[in-house]
């Protein structure tokens, strides 16, 4: 559908075009952390006023966690970009870009249901293939609760996040030749 000036409207569409999801390896970012954080309960509306650091707020937090921190090795990484492929193609979402850091994954995937489904399903098979590979221990809690879910309503944005998920973290996943 068209606007007055020949433009697609895309926010008019019941789903985006994509999300750009990340989700959070168990214990790696607390409330109360440098970096800021969203309150469980209130404010959580996008752009909405976040937690401020805090370090009594963060020990709190961190007293309170039932697990140790956990970081992924290179080879529970690998494992868990092969769960989210492995999802994506039975489910038939669409997986556009992914990333699996050691403390954090990101994701570019389209499909028309709420983005809240997809996480949970990542987290699942990703889950289950870490130790189905003896990967880790049965009781080893590898994600945070929720996700970053970002909705992309128009190409250019899908664009950008495939941008960002690829080429604008820790490393570089190709080489300039002289």
């Amino acid at each position: 559908m068209l606007d007055d000036y020949g433009f697609e409207i895309y926010e008019e569409n019941p789903f985006p075009l994509a999300y750009l999801l990340t989700i959070r390896i168990y214990g790696t970012w607390l409330h109360g952390d440098k970096r800021w954080s969203v309150g469980r309960h209130k404010n959580r509306r996008y752009g909405g006023s976040k937690i401020e650091p805090s370090v009594p707020l963060h020990d709190a937090m961190e007293g309170e966690s039932s697990g140790p921190q956990f970081i992924l090795t290179d080879s529970q990484r690998k494992l868990v970009g092969e769960a989210v492929a492995e999802v994506c193609t039975h489910r038939s979402y669409i997986l556009r870009a992914i990333n699996v850091r050691t403390n954090h994954a990101h994701a570019v995937v389209s499909k028309s249901i709420k983005p809240e489904k997809i996480v949970n399903d990542f987290k699942a098979y990703s889950t289950r293939r870490l130790r189905s590979q003896r990967q880790i221990s049965i009781d080893q809690k590898v994600w945070s609760r929720g996700a970053s879910t970002r909705y992309l309503w128009k190409p250019r944005h899908i664009e950008a996040a495939i941008d960002y998920v690829l080429y604008c973290q820790e490393d570089i996943p190709f080489e300039f030749k002289d």
